[in-house]
């Protein structure tokens, strides 16, 4: 699976959080936002202040037991123009819980699988800031950067959700549409480094698996890791090839019918 640099991991919440609160400041509070389309600006600024201060006090507090799960939400300030230093304040938060000494101790990972707690959350956290920082930049009428290695560890842990072993509980809906008879995908990057860019999806009757390879498959998406990851979380769509730079070779119903069943966990 393609992971982060613990380091990278944190310097990149605290900067894309920060990008976040210009585009949001940039579009404004009421603004609507497109790519999440229940939201407002404002929705989309407290949900990810909250969202890390919420799992910073996870980790600070090695919870293990999902039962003691923090139930107290931070409080968005009411007046947007403290909404940089709250942001500010949430970003290194999190950052700082997620240290070296905590990546491999004893913490929480709801998704059931091998990884320590601390990774699965900083790596959670970074997604949620990405993501949600497209949102506010095209809310915003402005560009969103992304390097290729974030990009390609997200749709990593993107994949890895989407196969856990409690993803039929969180959105059973999801992991029964996801299954199959074989059926394969092809994901690849044009734009990273050997099978750090390749992901292979096969839908099995037991559930989806994916690894970390290159194979024929059904159908075949390639394009810059930017551009997959954003297709993935349905920020951009599928087939828009001038838009997104990503072909799709072969059976482009079965890509989308993935797609239109494998919501990002927070929209």
């Amino acid at each position: 699976m393609t992971e982060l640099n613990a380091e990278l991991a944190r310097q990149a919440i605290v900067e894309h959080t920060r990008r976040l609160v210009e585009s949001a400041a940039a579009a404004g509070p009421d603004a609507a936002v497109p790519t999440a389309p229940e939201w407002t600006i404002t929705d989309l600024v407290e949900h990810m202040g909250q969202t890390q201060h919420w799992v910073a006090e996870i980790i600070e507090r090695r919870i293990t037991d999902p039962t003691q799960l923090p139930t107290q939400m931070a409080v968005l300030p009411t007046d947007p123009r403290e909404w940089q230093a709250w942001l500010s304040e949430s970003a290194q938060r999190v950052a700082s819980a997620c240290s070296d000494d905590a990546l491999d101790a004893p913490v929480f990972n709801p998704a059931g699988d091998k990884r320590p707690g601390t990774r699965f959350w900083m790596t959670s956290v970074l997604n949620e800031t990405v993501v949600h920082g497209f949102d506010a930049a095209n809310a915003a009428g402005r560009p969103a950067d992304l390097d290729a290695d974030i990009a390609a560890a997200l749709i990593s842990n993107h994949l890895a959700m989407l196969t856990s072993p409690t993803w039929e509980m969180q959105r059973s809906e999801s992991a029964h549409a996801i299954r199959g008879t074989g059926q394969t995908l092809q994901w690849l990057a044009t734009d990273t480094v050997d099978d750090a860019g390749a992901w292979f999806v096969e839908r099995r009757p037991d559930g989806a698996t994916w690894q970390p390879a290159t194979q024929r498959a059904d159908v075949t998406v390639t394009g810059p890791a930017r551009s997959l990851l954003l297709i993935l979380t349905r920020r951009l769509p599928l087939t828009d090839g001038e838009a997104t730079t990503v072909s799709v070779d072969g059976d482009t119903d079965l890509a989308q019918q993935w797609l239109d069943n494998t919501a990002h966990v927070s929209d």
